[in-house]
């Protein structure tokens, strides 16, 4: 279990930093990113 936890907090942690990095200039563009970062939220957990 804390196997999956830790990996579940990296891939929020790696999807954080990728919004950061990106530097979204629209509240479109960062609907979209975190949508993006939910899917691979979702991914990870299975």
């Amino acid at each position: 279990m804390k196997k999956h936890l830790t990996s579940v907090v990296s891939a929020v942690a790696l999807a954080l930093a990728a919004l950061a990095v990106s530097g979204c200039n629209t509240v479109q563009g960062v609907g979209k990113d975190v949508q993006k970062a939910g899917g691979a939220i979702e991914r990870a957990a299975k």
